[in-house]
């Protein structure tokens, strides 16, 4: 994630430098007579497969036979979904599964041998290095800030840093409702450090687990991010979301909600891949979350397309299991990906997928090979702006796909006042701070405004909270001059639609004292 465009996963976390959203509803073609991905499983590698079925107890028994019968081992079985997790060295696994009866699409999720991440940030983190000593330097210099209302109390030490909490007027929305502690957002990630000072407040451990190979292991601490490898993404992003109000360092969007950790990522390589995202979303789901943040995009397929029975199974796996999360209350929003795609293009070159061995040039079409989970149905895919505002020069967008935008960040357009650093500030794990920048960045702002919603409108559905998200945001319009944030005279980037929907921002920017006082 640091010097490579970490898929959509991570919401593009561009860190500083640079740091995923659509529905799957019905997937043209996936059946079991799609023809096999090449990227099966040589003699003797272990794969792990995702094997969609019929969810009645008939069915999944017959299948969990086969995948026996086929040299495979069943890892997991999500009942309620009918996807079953398996894993086997047989190349012609996924082939076999295929041809069972019941069994709705079979394939590889991976296109390496196990133990051996795709996430939506840019660039490198920019530390503070010693945010005790620059939250002493804030306060010399701009003395003591009081808010009023039901947030009474000084600003946070690093508060002035932050551009992106009155770029959607979360600061005056504290001053009426900080968010309600019976809300929770789960981020699924690469795990949150809880410890930290500015998370540990807010953080809800019985919501939280580690999905990693697809069943959830609850605990404690199994939630945090390695400790080698800069699992850093998933604290960051949970810093934005809920960050509490406690005079120690920064705000976050719903600094009254709490904030819990489904780590996802492979440890050493921080790929996400199905089984584990699967596993995410039903146990979110299963312990009453409200919302889920999904700031990556599932490995190792930038775009699965329905022809290829790999990236078919792991759409349609994900796709269940997001809407089985969306079924029981859950709203799921993803980051829409950091790779200046316009999402609505009759086709878009990928040359960085398979991500996890050797990755091939494609010429896909948007329209039907999709971002997972970004472009699922029911997903709220969100796009990144800077401080002017002004589409980030990474962030995809796309006329008909975005839904909202929200501050992502970006190296082109540096604030004034305090905050002269265009990315993000948010929490590190070790108690320290950092900005980063990419789509990553953009999805936890849109999930802490949603957390708010929440809070504000504790009946509302996922498909309520959405309409209230999109009918609140402010668009700034498709751009008057000619898109060229890097100054090089090329355009860059076509908005298309019109003030109140376009391709850039989608319904418009994320309004946070709208969510708290409508």
């Amino acid at each position: 994630m640091d010097s490579q465009p970490l898929r959509r996963r991570r919401a593009l976390v561009l860190p500083l430098g640079l740091a995923l959203t659509a529905s799957l509803a019905v997937l043209p073609g996936v059946s079991s007579a799609l023809a096999q991905d090449s990227s099966d499983s040589k003699s003797g590698e272990k794969l792990s497969y995702v094997v969609n079925t019929g969810t009645d107890a008939a069915t999944l028994k017959r299948v969990q036979k086969a995948v026996t019968e086929a040299d495979g081992s069943v890892v997991t079985t999500h009942k309620k979904i009918g996807v079953i997790v398996a894993h086997s060295a047989n190349p012609e696994f996924g082939e076999t599964l295929r041809a069972v009866d019941g069994v709705d699409s079979a394939g590889a999720t991976r296109t390496a041998p196990l133990a051996s991440s795709a996430r939506t940030d840019v660039g490198k983190p920019e530390y503070i290095k010693d945010p005790k000593a620059m939250a002493a330097k804030l306060a010399e210099k701009n003395g003591p800030t009081v808010r009023e209302g039901a947030a009474a109390g000084k600003t946070e030490p690093l508060e002035s840093l932050q551009w992106d909490i009155p770029a959607i007027k979360a600061d005056k929305a504290h001053r009426v409702s900080q968010g309600s502690d019976k809300v929770t957002v789960a981020v699924i990630d690469t795990g949150v450090d809880d410890t930290h000072p500015d998370l540990k407040p807010n953080f809800a451990a019985g919501q939280s687990a580690n999905c990693v190979g697809g069943t959830p292991d609850t605990s404690p601490g199994a939630w945090r991010p390695y400790e080698e490898g800069g699992s850093y993404h998933g604290t960051h992003v949970a810093g934005t979301v809920a960050a509490p109000r406690n005079d120690v360092g920064i705000a976050g969007v719903a600094p009254g909600a709490q904030v819990a950790s489904i780590k996802v990522s492979e440890q050493g390589s921080s790929l996400f891949y199905a089984e584990a995202v699967v596993c995410a979303f039903a146990f979110a789901a299963e312990k009453g979350v409200e919302v889920t943040n999904n700031s990556y995009y599932v490995d190792p397929w930038l775009y699965n397309c329905p022809d290829q029975a790999d990236q078919a199974a792991i759409a349609e796996a994900v796709g269940r299991a997001a809407e089985y999360a969306e079924d029981k209350g859950v709203l799921n929003v993803a980051s829409a990906g950091n790779s200046s795609h316009d999402l609505a293009a009759d086709e878009i070159v990928d040359d960085t997928s398979p991500n996890d061995s050797t990755p091939a040039e494609r010429t896909i079409d948007p329209a039907e090979c999709l971002d997972v989970p970004a472009q699922l149905p029911g997903v709220v895919t969100v796009s990144a702006t800077g401080a002017d505002p002004l589409k980030s020069y990474y962030s995809n967008y796309g006329e008909g796909v975005i839904d909202v935008a929200a501050p992502g960040g970006d190296k082109y357009q540096v604030p004034g006042g305090d905050a002269k650093n265009g990315g993000i500030l948010s929490t590190m794990p070790d108690g320290d701070y950092a900005y980063l920048q990419g789509t990553s960045m953009a999805a936890p702002h849109v999930s802490g405004v949603a957390a708010l919603v929440k809070s504000k409108h504790p009946k509302a559905t996922p498909q309520e909270i959405q309409w209230r998200l999109k009918a609140w945001s402010d668009n700034p319009g498709c751009p008057t001059e000619p898109y060229d944030p890097d100054g090089d005279g090329d355009v860059d980037a076509e908005c298309a639609g019109h003030d109140k929907v376009n391709s850039f921002y989608g319904y418009g920017i994320v309004d946070a004292l709208d969510a708290v006082r409508k």
